[in-house]
């Protein structure tokens, strides 16, 4: 088990230059928003307008805080995304734009190189309380605000930890009012891997 601290998250530009990026983690370690073959991170989108495109890149989007927005992806119906709605996955090859409904929002994505890496992201139930690898690559678990573990380790919100094959289980102490998100990603030749919870 590895904690990703919220401080040690690397700050940087969109690809696009629109606005900026909080990385949380990515695969290889060293890679950019170019060559990277799985990448979690946070963005805080402030205005209206089109998001960076990413060729053969699926990628996954959730609602962190603010009220939310509406989705355009090239190809599928506009969405409307809010905090309690389920992760939406799109390709990020795509040309896709949002509207905020009512003022800035930051998402959570979670983007993996197509043919090589396949990924789910989850909301966990207040009740799950036991996070395993489950056999994925990397099993990622973030708070929207502090969450203890069962050995008193106390996490601030947006404190990660970070899970690979064979490290043990944990066990989690949430409220039933807190949100955290579970994601887990598994190489292509996985594919029968539950990416659930």
């Amino acid at each position: 088990m590895r904690i990703l601290p919220a401080s040690d998250h690397k700050r940087m530009p969109w690809k696009n230059g629109k606005g900026e990026t909080v990385e949380i983690a990515v695969f290889p370690e060293a890679a950019s928003v170019d060559d990277f073959d799985w990448r979690i991170s946070m963005a805080t989108v402030a205005e209206d307008g089109p998001f960076s495109v990413f060729a053969d890149i699926d990628r996954t989007l959730s609602i962190l805080t603010g009220d939310g927005i509406e989705l355009s992806v090239e190809g599928e119906p506009d969405r409307v995304l809010r905090p309690d709605t389920p992760p939406h996955a799109f390709p990020a090859d795509a040309v896709t734009s949002a509207r905020l409904l009512s003022g800035p929002i930051t998402d959570l994505n979670v983007m993996t190189r197509r043919g090589k890496f396949i990924h789910g992201v989850t909301m966990l139930p207040a009740s799950e309380r036991v996070i395993t690898s489950n056999g994925s690559d990397v099993t990622l678990v973030l708070p929207t605000s502090d969450l203890v573990l069962k050995d008193g380790t106390l996490l601030g919100a947006y404190d990660a930890i970070l899970l690979h094959p064979g490290d043990s289980e944990i066990e989690l102490s949430q409220a039933p009012s807190s949100r955290t998100f579970l994601v887990r990603i598994a190489s292509r030749q996985k594919a029968s891997v539950s990416l659930q919870v």
